[in-house]
């Protein structure tokens, strides 16, 4: 779950109690990206992350119906958002992204995947990103000295 404190703007990611909970590893420790997404052609998307701090019981195995949230305090300025004519709200819509995840993705790839359109199915999302590293693979195989 994610949620947004309109007072500071702190963008939040929750832990909540489900039926798959004993198919899950814990304390949850992936780390977790944020993508406030730019709506024009200039793709100046505000992108930001954290790792998990594991000691409090927010990332533990769920009590209750929710632990408490955490995330990125001052993510994107309330101020911004509330402006005229900004490009991170188009008709009262704002598109936010959060990712996590589960297998180290090279920070190199970040700015790719997160280009990729999000209606897109996952799956078709993760052959995409299989694809682009595997090219990026070989055309770096292919620059190295020999």
């Amino acid at each position: 779950m994610v949620m947004l404190d309109v007072h500071t703007c702190h963008y939040c990611f929750g832990l909540m109690r489900g039926s798959n909970d004993v198919m899950c590893k814990f304390p949850f420790n992936h780390k977790v990206t944020f993508c406030l997404y730019y709506q024009t052609p200039a793709l100046r998307h505000i992108i930001d992350f954290f790792r998990p701090d594991i000691k409090p019981n927010s990332f533990q195995r769920s009590q209750s119906e929710m632990n408490i949230a955490s995330g990125i305090p001052k993510f994107f300025p309330l101020a911004m958002i509330q402006e005229e004519n900004n490009s991170f709200v188009r008709d009262d819509t704002m598109f936010i992204k959060i990712m996590v995840d589960f297998g180290d993705i090279p920070k190199i790839l970040l700015s790719y995947i997160l280009s990729l359109n999000p209606g897109l199915p996952m799956h078709i999302q993760q052959l995409m990103i299989k694809q682009e590293t595997e090219r990026r693979a070989q055309q770096q195989s292919q620059q190295a000295p020999i």
